[in-house]
């Protein structure tokens, strides 16, 4: 049986990346097989393809870090997920294609009332900000979180997270219109980063006190405004370098303030610790659950769009997430029928 997958065979940009029919895989031992009806696009495939992850894959391999969709093989030992079910899954790779192996730890099931194209989006971004406003950065109600690239794909869901956890949220990017994204998510203060000082901006609308904890994607030169803006006892979160830019800093400066430089790399719980990750998205789903969370697609590609899905990220001119979709919608009658025995 074959399938259609988005092949990386060396390391490059979007644009190296190839569509080809590939053999289906069978799920091993712990594994589950999903029928993709659509996949998250993540900065973090950006840098997979061009080997600057953390990991790298042998090639050739499919990227894609998380997909939704229906189960459709099942492998030994998996308990508590049958052919059929509706699941959303966090996948080392291979999630721009038709089928995609899961470890069943890393598959969760959708609500009801949440469809393939916002949960293929869900896991990554909402875990990410979950992870790290609550677990490593120990947010608490009525303190002020910056939140940098406040329209992007984590940004956007670190300011409804802020907002529900009792924050006062200022959020920074880039343009009138990603601006009123953020607002319009959660934000009670904006910042261009492109025409304004960010650091005066936040000291200004915090009385001079800073603020108590700063979430940044992006690295660099916003990295480097957030080290001088930041309260005393504050914390700065590393989540990821989307300028380009791995800032280094002097540990005079945390000194001074006793601030926290706090790192966040989420893909490491799924391996280290996995029940931080499912704590966590037992809260996030009771909150979309809720109505209280407003997931963001703003973008969808087919399968073969998948280099301008990419792209996109590369030229950050998303907001919110981008979605592939594959183009499958439901398993056939005998799956049906199998999961039904």
């Amino acid at each position: 049986m074959m399938m259609r997958a988005v092949q990386c065979k060396s390391w490059g940009g979007p644009e190296s990346l190839v569509l080809e029919q590939i053999a289906v895989p069978e799920p091993g031992p712990g594994q589950v097989r999903i029928a993709v009806q659509a996949a998250g696009v993540n900065f973090a495939d950006t840098l997979m393809i061009a080997g600057k992850y953390q990991e790298r894959p042998a090639f050739p391999f499919v990227p894609g870090l998380e997909a939704a969709g229906e189960i459709d093989a099942v492998g030994k030992g998996v308990i508590g997920i049958k052919e059929g079910d509706r699941v959303m899954a966090i996948l080392g790779h291979g999630a721009f294609a038709e089928r995609a192996l899961a470890p069943a730890e890393a598959v969760f099931h959708i609500p009801k009332s949440m469809d393939a194209m916002t949960a293929a989006g869900f896991p990554v971004a909402y875990g990410t900000s979950h992870v790290a406003l609550r677990h490593r950065a120990h947010l608490k109600a009525g303190e002020t979180l910056v939140v940098h690239g406040a329209a992007g794909g984590v940004g956007l869901t670190a300011v409804q997270i802020g907002k529900i956890l009792g924050a006062t949220v200022i959020g920074t990017a880039r343009g009138a219109e990603k601006l009123d994204i953020a607002k319009t998510n959660g934000a009670q203060y904006v910042v261009d980063y492109g025409s304004e000082d960010v650091r005066q901006r936040i000291l200004e609308i915090t009385d001079k006190r800073g603020a108590d904890v700063i979430y940044d994607p992006i690295g660099g030169d916003i990295f480097d405004a957030s080290l001088r803006c930041v309260a005393w006892e504050g914390r700065i979160l590393t989540i990821g370098y989307a300028s380009g830019r791995i800032p280094q800093v002097a540990a005079s400066l945390l000194m001074v303030k006793n601030v926290s430089l706090v790192g966040c790399y989420w893909g490491a719980y799924l391996k280290r610790d996995p029940s931080v990750i499912r704590k966590s998205f037992e809260e996030l789903l009771a909150w979309y659950a809720d109505g209280l969370l407003s997931p963001h697609v703003s973008n969808t590609f087919q399968l073969e769009e998948t280099p301008d899905a990419l792209e996109m990220l590369v030229s950050r001119k998303s907001t919110g997430k981008v979605v592939i979709v594959t183009g499958i919608t439901t398993l056939s009658a005998d799956s049906r029928r199998r999961s039904a025995q």
